[in-house]
């Protein structure tokens, strides 16, 4: 087959795929970046990369679960590029102002300050998650969080991943990985705390 043949093809292929699969794409990488801008982005070049490398697909898998590692792929760099960029401002003073948070929880010594201490929840905790206000509360916490803070929660409770695998995802250390993760769910318990149980 004429190489410009070949070409007209794999082009004529994507455009279907394009049709049958860019919903399902598109869920995914916002579900996974929460921005419609970086996913419309994301599914963008990841048909873009099938199309480069079409001679690649070998039928082995389904085209969707071939373009789905593609996107993976893609949202995993795009994490990566994201926070180890230093010059996201914003993502540092929101990390600055959680940590602000642990100068409220706890004393010089690293103890507990008596007033901030975890109380007991009264609440079944079971029912918790069946409870819509509840779930609103929690998702309105959840959107306090640092990015990536929210993203390595996500990530570790929501999509159950491996430490390891969280860490590559996200482009930590597992030390870094740790940190974020007590922080997270400190500030995310704080906030239930007033905007749930005491409120």
């Amino acid at each position: 087959m004429e190489p410009s043949t070949q070409n007209s093809g794999s082009a004529k292929t994507i455009r279907s795929w394009v049709l049958l699969y860019f919903d399902s794409l598109y869920s995914w990488a916002f579900y996974k970046t929460s921005s419609k801008e970086s996913a419309e982005d994301l599914v963008q070049e990841t048909f873009l990369v099938a199309l480069k490398s079409f001679d690649q697909f070998e039928g082995k898998s389904t085209p969707k679960s071939w373009l789905f590692g593609i996107l993976r792929n893609k949202i995993a760099d795009h994490h990566r590029q994201k926070y180890r960029n230093p010059g996201i401002a914003m993502q540092q003073q929101s990390e600055n102002s959680a940590d602000a948070l642990f100068g409220t929880l706890f004393n010089v010594h690293g103890e507990w300050n008596v007033a901030e201490s975890p109380q007991p929840w009264q609440e079944e905790r079971s029912h918790l998650l069946d409870n819509p206000d509840f779930n609103k509360t929690l998702q309105d916490c959840l959107g306090k969080l640092p990015l990536n803070w929210f993203s390595a929660i996500q990530l570790k409770f929501m999509e159950e991943k491996k430490p390891e695998q969280v860490c590559q995802e996200l482009g930590v250390t597992p030390t870094n990985y740790w940190q974020i993760i007590h922080r997270a769910k400190l500030q995310l318990r704080k906030c239930l705390q007033i905007n749930w149980f005491n409120g």
